[in-house]
């Protein structure tokens, strides 16, 4: 049940899209990895549905990913005593720390010391998802005194984003280590980390989860981006969270940003995400617009990994249909000629290191010799992402024999992950290779294949092998 293109899909699972047929429906459909919001639902909500979800791996005999979304430090205002004020362009309006004291015209609570701390004369502080922007003239440790550059109705619990500023907090707050440690006890393969602002907030998690997952930074925060390489260097894959990012960030930079994201990601062989509002139409309407269709197309040309639908598949009408249509778009995409032209053309050069070494020499063999497809025998998965970082024209066979990888390389392009069991030599390595590439329809006899792997067997980051072999016959030649 293989995948006739190489970019994956991330769906969003919710209120419309909680029951076992209506996930069952949007995998066959082309779902690759489920994404657990934190955001929203409790414990009990996403248990029930990872529970579903290993149970239709089961079923279908195909691993499937889960990914686990931590809500992260969402600043957010107090609440107004009559629940909403309208501000006035020009006006002055105080943000302070009494959460005890409602709000009203002339001020309203702000319970998060670590801003008052980051300001600096001239802020910028963007309420309600940038509709009203303030301008800080003066402050201090307990208070703000700004004037309204944008006015409008502002109502309770608005959300506060502080553009340019690296506000000196955790990216994890106690409800996402409560929902973090909840999640590992579930078994998730990924975890999103919210607001990242700089590589430490990535370190942070990781000393917690301790390889139990595989951690996404999402990119959300001006500051994040003047901390790209690093960031990305930390994490084991990126999201471009294109929501906070526009709110931050004037809407015509993101585009530029959202595609230097994905070539430094590209560079350090890290798979990345692009999301939010991907075919936001489809949460009302049967199709989406052609401008949404475009944006899907962008990214799949760029050479990201996934795409992903939020409330398209989590509280929308038409959750299946969506993963349809994002499905039909990569397909009509790839399928372009431009497309293979678009992915070389943003290759960057490998590393000098064994495992690149192998994964560009095993894409130029496998282009040359015009092979069926490309094998990985991995144990952490860590072979099949260098050969994903080449975007070979084959597709990428995953195989290995723990299920926790298998699941974790859902989200990487091109690769489609088979569960194995341990093999104890090259030449039945070759015989699987050779057989599992046969049984998921990938090669026919008389084709060739292309295997990397690492000697000796079961031992991560050790790819130094390459091998030819041809199905149906003895004949192979091995490198290594």
């Amino acid at each position: 049940m293989h995948r006739n293109r190489k970019a994956k899909i991330v769906a969003t699972v919710g209120p419309a899209s909680s029951d076992a047929a209506t996930l069952k429906a949007m995998f066959r459909a082309g779902a690759d990895v489920f994404r657990l919001n934190f955001s929203h639902g409790t414990h009990q909500d996403h248990k029930e549905r990872l529970d579903i979800l290993r149970g239709l791996e089961q079923t279908l005999g195909r691993p499937v990913g889960v990914l686990l979304d931590l809500q992260g430090p969402k600043l957010r205002i107090g609440t107004f005593a009559n629940g909403s004020i309208k501000l006035e362009a020009g006006g002055s309006f105080r943000l302070d720390l009494n959460a005890g004291k409602p709000g009203d015209q002339e001020r309203i609570a702000l319970p998060h010391p670590e801003i008052f701390a980051a300001l600096d004369t001239g802020t910028r502080l963007l309420l309600d998802d940038g509709r009203i922007e303030l301008q800080v003239d003066s402050f201090s440790p307990e208070h703000a005194d700004t004037t309204v550059v944008t006015g409008g109705v502002l109502s309770d619990r608005k959300g506060v984003n502080v553009p340019g500023v690296v506000v000196p907090m955790s990216a994890l707050t106690e409800k996402d280590r409560r929902d973090l440690d909840f999640g590992l006890t579930l078994g998730v393969d990924w975890i999103a980390l919210s607001f990242v602002q700089r590589a430490e907030d990535i370190h942070e998690i990781k000393e917690i989860v301790k390889g139990r997952a595989g951690i996404v930074a999402k990119l959300e925060k001006p500051a994040a981006i003047a901390q790209l390489d690093a960031i990305v260097e930390a994490a084991d894959a990126v999201m471009v969270a294109r929501g906070d990012l526009g709110v931050e960030l004037p809407a015509e930079q993101v585009p530029a940003i959202q595609k230097r994201i994905v070539r430094v990601c590209r560079r350090l062989g890290k798979p990345v995400i692009v999301a939010t509002q991907m075919l936001e139409s489809m949460v009302l309407a049967p199709v989406p617009t052609r401008a949404e269709a475009s944006d899907v197309a962008t990214a799949i040309y760029d050479g990201a990994d996934a795409v992903m639908l939020s409330a398209e598949s989590a509280s929308g009408k038409y959750p299946l249909e969506a993963v349809r249509m994002m499905n039909s778009i990569i397909m009509q995409t790839e399928s372009d000629p431009y497309y293979s032209e678009s992915i070389k053309a943003g290759q960057a050069p490998a590393r000098a290191e064994i495992a690149d070494a192998i994964g560009l020499a095993l894409r130029n063999v496998a282009d040359l010799l015009d092979v069926a497809a490309t094998v990985a025998f991995t144990s952490s998965g860590h072979s099949a992402l260098r050969m994903a970082r080449e975007r070979p024209q084959a597709p990428i066979i995953g195989m290995t024999p723990k299920l926790a990888t298998a699941r974790g390389l859902a989200l990487v392009w091109g690769v489609h992950a088979v569960l194995i069991h341990d093999v104890a030599s090259v030449s039945e390595m070759t015989e699987f290779a050779c057989a599992t590439a046969a049984r998921e329809g990938l090669a026919k006899p008389g084709q060739a294949i292309a295997i990397a792997a690492g000697m000796p067997f079961g031992t991560s980051g050790t790819t130094n092998l390459l091998r030819i072999a041809q199905l149906g016959t003895n004949e192979n030649a091995a490198f290594h």
